[in-house]
């Protein structure tokens, strides 16, 4: 392996690992001595620095890390703060729909009219913000109640929940039909 391709490896192992890395490990990897191995990277931190890049590795110890430079953190926050647009997967659209429509809903509730869990779905809604915890229902366990947030109106256009579009009752009450057979076929499995 020559110097380029070692330095190219290096480069993916800091990068893909995240974390610091010995340096044992790193000369494993690309099949080189540990004293060889600290060489290419110090070769590597100091063409860093004269070509002035973003990244620069620091050693840690006898390890290594791929990390930014300080001095650019400020373009790394303004990338951060910027608001990131949920993307709302079906799953999680029809929990959202199921706790707008019922709400306040517990978690056990939404599972029944789903048929399957919904913890990841209700935590998801939860990072978006577009679903908070209302409290506790007074019954064994105190189950926790859900309902929308006012970042939901807001996503969607709405004022308030008496905008939520009406429900066909012809269409709902093929909903409910279709769910008493789903029941039915888990019970008679």
């Amino acid at each position: 392996m020559d110097r380029r391709e070692a330095e190219a490896a290096i480069e993916a192992i800091l990068f893909a690992v995240g974390d610091s890395v010995e340096t044992d490990k790193i000369a494993k990897a690309i099949e080189q001595d540990p004293e060889t191995t600290k060489k290419i990277i110090y070769h590597m931190m100091e063409r860093y620095r004269e070509e002035d890049r973003g990244i620069q590795i620091m050693e840690l110890e006898d390890a290594y890390q791929l990390c930014t430079k300080s001095e650019l953190y400020e373009y790394l926050i303004r990338v951060a703060k910027q608001p990131r647009k949920p993307v709302l997967t079906d799953v999680v659209m029809e929990t959202l729909s199921i706790i707008a429509y019922k709400q306040p809903i517990t978690k056990l509730e939404i599972e029944k009219i789903r048929g399957v869990k919904c913890d990841h779905a209700v935590n998801k809604l939860i990072e978006y913000n577009l679903v908070k915890e209302l409290g506790r229902l007074d019954a064994p366990g105190r189950p926790l109640l859900f309902g929308t947030t006012e970042e939901f109106l807001r996503h969607f256009g709405m004022h308030s929940l008496d905008e939520l579009p009406e429900m066909n009752p012809v269409q709902l009450e093929d909903f409910k039909a279709e769910a008493e057979e789903e029941i039915q076929l888990k019970l008679n499995v």
